[in-house]
């Protein structure tokens, strides 16, 4: 195992045009280490509550995913449910009961604080701060962040992501983050932060990695149905992160390509859009790595000129 994924395993009740969910597996650590189990042994830091299903738990095991890192508290598994607009982009919260997830203090089983990859999930910048800190020898680490954290939390997570190599955020947190409406000029301020990789993910519209030595940008994988966008942006990021552990990128020690990096965001995009084809994780129940490469090359095709 190289990632170690920390985050919150969920159940969703999602309500989409095309239908509707009661509970659902979900959470942001599920859907990033499902996405890049494709690519590398992955394991996962979390809380769930006595009403975690053996089931689901299994279907993580057979998927190649570590679970010596999820706790199992008293009480009920975080739970959260909404609905979208017709057009998917707008979604509306109807519940969020954080239940045993209030309390998660993430505990690193021992073999965990080995490993050379860390994604640190939407979570209290502060526990994502120690999180690392246990970490001996990490060669890449990074994650996400939310509104609102950069809102109420934002000098603790300015002090977690001084020492990140890569952060992901959309377009509206990067403009909150940095201050600036110009996504350049915002990226421009967020790498002075501290992290040295930054990727802008923009939804159907495609998504921009930022270094101050290169800028990449790549479109959206055009859908002829998107089912539930639940988790796409979780499974873009397990794809970018995973891509690059599978082929052992070390950023740190200067040994690296930066087409990799381009390539991650091809990976992350296509994960991002397989994500949206059912309901929840469901897709990645019966996805190969074949479909996965075969849908990069053609990213490759209709942008290359």
């Amino acid at each position: 195992m190289s990632l170690v994924v920390v985050g919150s395993v969920a159940y969703d009740g999602i309500e989409t045009p095309h239908g509707k969910r009661e509970r659902i597996l979900g959470g942001a650590c599920t859907y990033i280490a499902l996405s890049a189990s494709y690519f590398t042994r992955t394991g996962i830091v979390a809380v769930v509550g006595d009403d975690f299903a053996e089931e689901d738990r299994k279907w993580l095991i057979e998927k190649g995913i570590d679970l010596a890192g999820l706790e199992k508290a008293p009480g009920k598994t975080f739970f959260w449910s909404g609905v979208y607009s017709d057009d998917m982009n707008d979604r509306t919260t109807l519940r969020t009961d954080l239940n045993v997830f209030a309390d998660f203090d993430p505990k690193l089983p021992s073999e965990y604080k080995l490993r050379p990859y860390l994604f640190l999930g939407n979570i209290q910048p502060e526990l994502q701060r120690r999180v690392q800190q246990q970490m001996n020898g990490v060669r890449f680490v990074g994650g996400d962040t939310m509104n609102y954290w950069i809102n109420g939390t934002r000098d603790e997570l300015l002090a977690a992501i001084r020492h990140w190599d890569f952060l992901l955020i959309n377009d509206s947190e990067a403009r909150m983050l940095s201050g600036e409406q110009n996504l350049r000029r915002a990226a421009k301020a967020i790498l002075d932060m501290g992290p040295n990789t930054l990727v802008i993910k923009r939804g159907e519209h495609g998504a921009m990695l930022f270094r101050n030595d290169t800028l990449f940008m790549v479109p959206g994988y055009l859908l002829e149905d998107v089912f539930d966008p639940t988790g796409a942006g979780d499974c873009f990021a397990g794809g970018f992160v995973g891509y690059l552990a599978e082929r052992g990128f070390d950023l740190r020690n200067g040994h690296f390509d930066v087409h990799e990096l381009h390539r991650a965001v091809i990976y992350g995009s296509v994960m991002g859009s397989f994500c949206c084809e059912r309901f929840g994780a469901e897709r990645f129940r019966d996805l190969t790595r074949q479909e996965i490469d075969q849908r990069f090359e053609e990213f490759r095709k209709f942008t290359a000129f």
